[in-house]
């Protein structure tokens, strides 16, 4: 008889916009399994736990000292990222935490140095570079298809948050912003793709310095902006490549691609890294039309269903580091990624190129070598 894959029972912190993402993500692999949920407001933390059948519930101590937790998924907003993230840490907790990481580089240190300290597994978003688009695209870089990648764009548009979500002070206020609310999944793509950046120059500015709420449940009219909604940059990755950014909120329409990764010998089109699946396109120089690659790993929702807005590869992927697998989103990935889209404000701030103090290895694919 096959050996049943071992249970890892999760608490989940926070029950917000993207909690049921993460429930209905997670209910497809069956080594894990949510048994309490936990909220700054209980009587939220309570009908979220009745919504999706969740046994327990309760505040964030109660989830802490739950003997039967051992990972915690950290979804409050990203301001209080390393607080609560060091909190579960240190309560004997393996964590993954939404994106960023931290509100700053600087928590971000903190949050490492927690993890290291107490021997847990930290994991952090986005994970959608495990999914198959992004794979589908290393692999492609990986055999030589479009020979040495010379460079790359992205292009972050706006998400609209303010006429979907009811509460979008988080999109506006440390720790959001185009960079490092959308960013970080494009940056996650890149990186997977072509390895660590070295340098980053970029301009930065906020645009509208206020925005108008229409979300039919609303619980704000209006938000306030705090940090740069508009910004460009340049980065120089450790390979020689050169990635061309534009990451905006203020950006509601355009015909820009998503992401774009030019070599040698052709160019790849890759989709929305928002979600973890969808058509990478392949135009080697002497190809008439574009074509679309076979996917090289498993969907993990089907394309332009509401099963695409699930959640959750990263997590399965720390259970299975937990369990002595490859762990792909690490904090040295999570925090590298934090670093380069910091450093565009600093660049504005002081008018010149970063030059990167961290690095990290690009993850293990998740295809068969």
């Amino acid at each position: 008889m096959a050996q049943q894959p071992a249970r890892h029972r999760i608490g989940i912190l926070g029950a917000g916009n993207i909690f049921g993402r993460y429930v209905e993500g997670l209910r497809t692999f069956p080594e894990l399994e949510v048994v309490r949920v936990a909220d700054v407001e209980e009587d939220r933390a309570k009908q979220a736990a009745s919504e999706y059948a969740i046994p327990a519930w309760g505040g964030a101590d109660e989830l802490l000292g739950d003997d039967a937790v051992e990972i915690v998924i950290n979804i409050t907003p990203p301001r209080f990222h390393a607080k609560t993230v060091i909190a579960a840490l240190e309560a004997g907790k393996h964590v993954y935490v939404e994106k960023p990481i931290a509100a700053t580089v600087e928590e971000a240190r903190e949050v490492l140095e927690a993890a290291a300290a107490g021997g847990k597994l930290l994991g952090s978003a986005p994970d959608t570079f495990l999914g198959s688009a992004v794979q589908t695209a290393r692999h492609a870089i990986d055999t030589g298809l479009i020979g040495e990648p010379v460079g790359a764009t992205a292009f972050v548009r706006s998400s609209r948050a303010e006429t979907w979500h009811p509460d979008p002070r988080a999109f506006y206020g440390p720790g959001g912003g185009p960079v490092l609310d959308m960013g970080p999944y494009y940056l996650a793509a890149l990186v997977n793709c072509l390895g660590p950046v070295r340098q980053v120059s970029a301009a930065t500015r906020i645009g509208a310095k206020t925005r108008k709420v229409t979300s039919p449940e609303r619980v704000v009219d209006e938000v306030t902006v705090e940090v740069p909604t508009h910004a460009s940059a340049v980065l120089t990755f450790a390979s020689g490549a050169i990635g061309t950014t534009l990451m905006s909120f203020d950006v509601w329409d355009t015909e820009l691609p998503r992401i774009e990764i030019y070599g040698t010998e052709g160019t790849l089109a890759l989709p929305n890294p928002n979600f973890f699946d969808g058509d990478v396109r392949i135009k080697r120089h002497q190809d008439e039309h574009w074509r679309v690659l076979t996917p090289v790993t498993e969907l993990f929702g089907a394309v332009d269903t509401p099963e695409q807005h699930r959640r959750g590869l990263g997590v399965r992927d720390l259970a299975g580091g937990i369990d002595g697998g490859p762990h792909r989103a690490n904090p040295q990935f999570a925090f590298h990624t934090l670093e380069v889209l910091a450093s565009f404000e600093t660049a504005q701030r002081e008018n010149r190129v970063v030059q990167l103090r961290s690095s990290c290895e690009r993850p293990e694919p998740r295809y068969a070598h």
